[in-house]
């Protein structure tokens, strides 16, 4: 998809009702869906989290930032990840929560990015935390400055590969709760995402798929 006709969807993406919780079903782990049927969320006073997903011009094509996590002793070490992080006491709200993160993982300047649409927040059991995603978008391909602590490499993914069905498929996986299971994933410039990233996207997709055929 050109980025001239993706900013033509934009009238109808700030306009439009998001999919929702079902649409992260599609990519959810089976045993992921058991284990959330077995405890309240709200219980376990999650903590909070905000992440962007970037849409910006490459080359005349409309791109999405993700970005690889280094390695580390922790729950996410090596993923696949949209840039984000935990809410901080003095961001104003989940809004700005993305923006700053978003600026320091990946140096894209908050003031140059325009916030589209709040999709439907994921929860994180292994982490305990809420994500609540944005979809952002700037007008010209980012200078990308990583905060290497945080960001191992910056993943420019075709908006068009994300949307091809071919690119769903599932994978045998060790997590953080279970070893060898199946879980749906996406293929993505030869990665693997799944987990609560996947089910992001997974919205996303519906959501934008929607937007074109209206």
């Amino acid at each position: 998809m050109t980025f001239e006709t993706f900013k033509k969807l934009i009238p109808k993406i700030k306009k439009m009702s998001v999919p929702g919780e079902s649409s992260h079903f599609i990519m959810a782990p089976e045993l992921r869906m058991k284990e959330l049927n077995n405890f309240n969320i709200e219980e376990r006073n999650p903590r909070k989290a905000a992440v962007m997903m970037l849409f910006y011009p490459k080359e005349t094509e409309t791109y999405i930032a993700l970005i690889l996590r280094p390695k580390y002793e922790g729950v996410h070490s090596g993923q696949i990840a949209l840039p984000g992080g935990k809410v901080e006491p003095f961001d104003l709200n989940y809004t700005e929560t993305a923006l700053r993160e978003t600026e320091e993982e990946i140096g894209i300047p908050r003031n140059d990015v325009d916030v589209l649409k709040a999709l439907t927040k994921v929860y994180i059991p292994p982490s305990n935390f809420w994500v609540f995603p944005f979809i952002g978008v700037v007008e010209q391909r980012p200078n990308f400055i990583l905060q290497k602590e945080e960001v191992a490499d910056v993943i420019e993914v075709k908006l068009t590969d994300l949307l091809n069905d071919d690119n769903v498929t599932s994978q045998i996986l060790t997590t953080s709760y279970a070893k060898n299971i199946e879980v749906p994933s996406f293929t993505l410039n030869n990665y693997v995402v799944w987990g609560a990233t996947a089910m992001m996207l997974s919205e996303l997709k519906v959501f934008l798929n929607t937007t074109i055929v209206q």
